[in-house]
């Protein structure tokens, strides 16, 4: 599977509660469920206005479709080249 990054924008999403963020989440899982395809929702930041997502599934037409079935914006959905962090340093 291929790893996707997802963009979504989303007013006052900073402001969000515990109990809007756990709404969303259920909504999203529920999709996952019912795309009948392999699919991992692995966590999402929040930040100003802007949610981003880190998704994995075959392609970046399924992760539109999981946005479409939750009523989810999908601004900007792209495909993870590579990953680092400060241990690549050392290696």
């Amino acid at each position: 599977m291929t790893t996707f990054v997802i963009e979504r924008n989303i007013p006052g999403a900073s402001a969000l509660t515990p109990a809007e963020l756990k709404e969303i989440a259920i909504a999203s899982n529920a999709v996952v469920e019912g795309l009948g395809v392999a699919y991992t929702w692995h966590h999402t930041y929040v930040a100003g206005d802007k949610l981003y997502c880190v998704h994995e599934t075959d392609d970046a037409e399924t992760v539109r479709e999981h946005a479409r079935r939750g009523g989810f914006p999908a601004d900007l959905v792209v495909e993870v080249a590579a990953t680092f962090g400060p241990e690549t340093a050392d290696s």
